[in-house]
Order: structure tokens, then sequence, then C-alpha cells
């Protein structure tokens, strides 16, 4: 007998589960019965609404208004500066500083992910002033004034970069350091 209560004892314990299961099962199904229903006399479409996929140009194109200037954590609001352009026949580099000389942002072109002979283009130097000009506008800057150094092809389209970022321009001037016959020269470039 005390063998028959204990199989009888597991039947019991496994209906109800059964039964709450079935009363689990129901219940959703009671409920998302009325979300569709008010859904419906709400006015609402009952299907949701599809999003067109970006396309490919969309996803590919870089703007230059793509990346916001946010302002930075520690800024020095500094609204009148200096953008020291250096470009080389290797490299472009660009820093943007207040007036007494100190550092507010920088950039250069294997820091913007150029490498190799790739780094001397025009296209890398309009990249590097986009960038150190975002810092500086972190920072509060408006206007710069433009000192150029150096031979290099990225000269031109770093200072437009600049004004087309939107720092207004108050002076160029080219800083390239001449010789006036002083020590002797390197030997000639063959290209």
């Amino acid at each position: 007998m005390a063998e028959e209560t204990k199989k009888k004892a597991p039947a019991k314990k496994e209906a109800r589960p059964a039964a709450e299961k079935d009363a689990a099962k129901e219940a959703p199904a009671e409920k998302a019965a009325p979300k569709t229903d008010a859904a419906t006399t709400a006015g609402a479409p009952a299907e949701t609404p599809v999003v067109a996929a970006p396309t490919a140009a969309e996803l590919l194109g870089e703007d230059a208004a793509a990346k916001k200037i946010v302002k930075a954590k520690h800024a020095k609001n500094v609204a009148a500066g200096i953008a020291n352009i250096l470009a080389t026949f290797n490299n472009t580099l660009v820093s943007i500083t207040d007036m007494h000389g100190n550092i507010i942002g920088w950039s250069s072109a294997g820091r913007v992910g150029f490498k190799g002979s790739r780094k001397s283009t025009a296209y890398a130097a309009q990249q590097v002033a986009q960038d150190a000009a975002r810092q500086a506008m972190a920072h509060g800057m408006k206007e710069v004034e433009i000192r150029v150094k150096g031979p290099g092809s990225g000269r031109e389209s770093a200072i437009r970069a600049l004004q087309a970022i939107g720092l207004e321009i108050s002076a160029i001037k080219d800083v390239t350091p001449v010789p006036h016959n002083g020590c002797r020269p390197r030997k000639k470039r063959r290209v």
C-alpha cells in the first residue's frame, strides 16, 4: 500500500503543473487579443512601418557635417588663435595654438590614417586641417591666423579646409625659412 500511495503522489504533482501550464498559455493569448483589437479600433495600422535601408552612396559618402563638433570636457574657451601648417614633401602637420603659443589641437597625415606616399597628398592635408580645426572649435575657436611653412603640396588645400569648416581667417603668412646664403645647401633632388 505504501508503494501505491507513492505512485499516486507524483501523479498529482505532475497534474498540477500541467494545469498551470495550460492556464499560462491561455493568459498570454487573452492579453494579446485585446491589444490587437485596441490597435485596430484606434485606427493604427496592424503592421509595423517598413523603414527603407540606406543606399550604398549614403553609407560610403563622407560628409564634413557628419562629424559634429562637440564641446570638449575641459574647454579652454579660446576665441582667436594661430594655425601653423607645416607642409613638407612627405607629410603635412597642422597645429592650432592660442595667441601665446599653447597647443589647442593638432593633427598630422599619419594620425588621420594615411600611410606612405599618400601622406604627402593635398587630400591628406585637407583631412588633417579638418581634424585639427574640429579639435580647436571644440575649445571655442572662431578666428584664426594662418602661418604656412614648407614647400609641400598640402599648403593651399589645408588653408581651404580651415576656411570651409567655419573658421574665420584673419591673416595668412608664409614663414618658410629662406637662407641668405648661410650654410651649404642640400644636394639637388632627383625626381
